[in-house]
């Protein structure tokens, strides 16, 4: 009967303590960052940061969601740029970035535990369309598969908060 209480008592204390354990690992951090508002995914306007000051160095955005690409990435740094949709005279359109000599861009370190989601499968197409109803992509895909693709200008919804790049959505376009 003793020996009974006491792995009863042991097997409590250790389900607590897996609890816990749980409770401070990466995905309850995933879940801290907050909501932030979508900008819309194919809108025909570059989005505005007007608390950012672009006369000085070149710096992290404000905390929020930009639809903007990667323009360049160094030690763990990543330049990135507002993108907007321009609709074409024969195309269905495209995204392009401000014009040559406009100075809003942004840099922020990428998180460790970036969450990458790819509109085109985690091996660069082979996977086949991956994408939710508003064309974002919603396939997880690991940390280096995100890396290989900053080598092209992809399309995106870059989450940033705290000043790092914690969230990157590739953009589907046909």
């Amino acid at each position: 009967m003793r020996l009974r209480t006491s792995l009863t008592a042991l097997l409590s204390a250790t389900a607590v303590a897996v609890t816990l354990t749980a409770a401070t690992t990466s995905p309850a951090n995933a879940a801290a960052i907050p909501k932030f508002k979508q900008p819309k995914v194919f809108g025909t306007s570059f989005q505005k940061d007007p608390k950012h000051d672009f006369t000085k160095r070149i710096s992290p955005r404000h905390d929020g969601v930009l639809r903007g690409w990667i323009t360049h990435h160094r030690g763990g740094i990543a330049e990135y740029e507002p993108i907007k949709w321009a609709k074409g005279k024969h195309t269905q359109g495209r995204f392009v970035g401000p014009p040559e000599g406009d100075v809003t861009r942004y840099a922020s370190p990428i998180s460790k535990n970036v969450a990458f989601y790819s509109s085109y499968g985690c091996r660069g197409g082979d996977g086949g369309v991956t994408v939710d109803n508003r064309g974002v992509g919603d396939k997880r895909c690991s940390r280096k598969e995100f890396f290989s693709r900053l080598k092209d200008r992809h399309p995106a919804l870059i989450t940033v908060y705290r000043g790092k790049i914690v969230k990157f959505q590739e953009i589907y376009v046909p």
